[in-house]
């Protein structure tokens, strides 16, 4: 099951498999395709200018509490929310005012907190412990490849309580590329994959569902799209996926809820659905470890029946407490092979 692969990675080939599902090559962290963007807004209270529109519908926002992962700012709030991650708890909290942006963004100016705002261009964060709270990112024509939110060159960014939907579905665009980057409570659809991630980023109490599939996609030679919740490159470090529910069975032949290269990744307490594997860690080059899995409950639309598929130099530190949602037993063994 190929991974998705931008013109600006590398791409390696998935060897030959043993079985019928395998893991697949891996592509270093891609590069973000911005041009200058015709005009660039930021302030420490967030964007000026801009029209009023309506605010969108999601859940309350829970109390914070819990541990946060090193090197991340003080704001925010970072303990599991109650329930299930999905359509009433997470997104723009119900009653916010949104204002339309209209124009690709970018954020530079450190500290700076960006609160109701409807974006309806590219946004893209430079700064350092830059907060995005109650906004909707919709992205603009497309152009290239682009995320809708790209944080690969911020330090400390914050997402809360948002929502990620391509305003022009396209082959070529994600929800989030993100670097250093804590997201919660985030409800992310629409897009190929949902969050491509680099070095040290946490998704919590979100919701990553309903991806667009295209059968022609220019970043896999003209081949179909495909589509992972989460994506985890070669090269980077620190993932970190907690009460989330990643669900891919409502998309067309998907890949997998999260593909993963990326060394130190931990996925605990989610719902995970859909995919050839529903989790697919695949090494490059050298041995992939510590990899932590534990307290997941999963679905039953994964292709192969398959909850976890690890290549045969993939070592999992942990691998406890994951179970099927519907009987809360034990999930099989994870098949291995490359």
């Amino acid at each position: 099951m190929p991974i998705s692969v931008r013109p600006w990675a590398i791409a390696l080939a998935c060897a030959v498999l043993l079985l019928p599902v395998g893991g697949c090559g891996a592509a270093t962290r891609p590069a973000a395709s911005w041009a200058n963007p015709p005009s660039v807004t930021d302030s420490p209270s967030g964007l000026n200018g801009g029209s009023a529109a309506p605010s969108a519908s999601a859940g309350p926002s829970p109390s914070p509490s819990g541990n946060r992962p090193s090197g991340r700012p003080s704001t925010g709030p970072v303990g599991p929310r109650t329930g299930k991650p999905g359509p009433g708890n997470t997104g723009v909290v119900p009653g916010t005012a949104l204002m339309v942006v209209n124009g690709d963004q970018t954020f530079a100016s450190n500290g700076t907190v960006i609160t109701g705002k409807d974006f309806h261009g590219y946004v893209r964060v430079t700064g350092a412990n830059i907060t995005f709270r109650n906004c909707i990112f919709r992205g603009g024509t497309p152009s290239g490849n682009n995320g809708l939110l790209d944080s690969e060159r911020g330090t400390n960014t914050v997402v809360q309580d948002s929502e990620f939907l391509p305003a022009h579905p396209a082959a070529t665009i994600d929800g989030i590329w993100a670097n250093h980057t804590s997201i919660y409570r985030a409800n992310i659809h629409g897009s190929v994959d949902g969050v491509k991630t680099g070095t040290d980023v946490l998704i919590q109490d979100s919701y990553i569902h309903d991806m667009s599939w295209f059968a022609s996609d220019p970043n896999q030679g003209g081949g179909a799209t495909h589509n992972d919740g989460v994506q985890g490159f070669l090269g980077d470090s620190g993932v970190t996926l907690r009460h989330n529910t990643i669900d891919m069975s409502t998309t067309h032949d998907p890949n997998a809820a999260l593909q993963d290269s990326a060394h130190n990744v931990r996925v605990d307490g989610n719902w995970l659905d859909g995919g050839g594997c529903m989790l697919n860690f695949n090494h490059v080059n050298a041995p992939l470890g510590q990899i932590y899995i534990t307290n997941n409950r999963f679905g039953r639309h994964s292709f192969y029946k398959c909850p976890i598929l690890i290549s045969s130099q993939t070592t999992l530190s942990v691998n406890s407490g994951n179970v099927w949602d519907d009987t809360g037993s034990a999930i099989p063994a994870p098949q291995q092979h490359d």
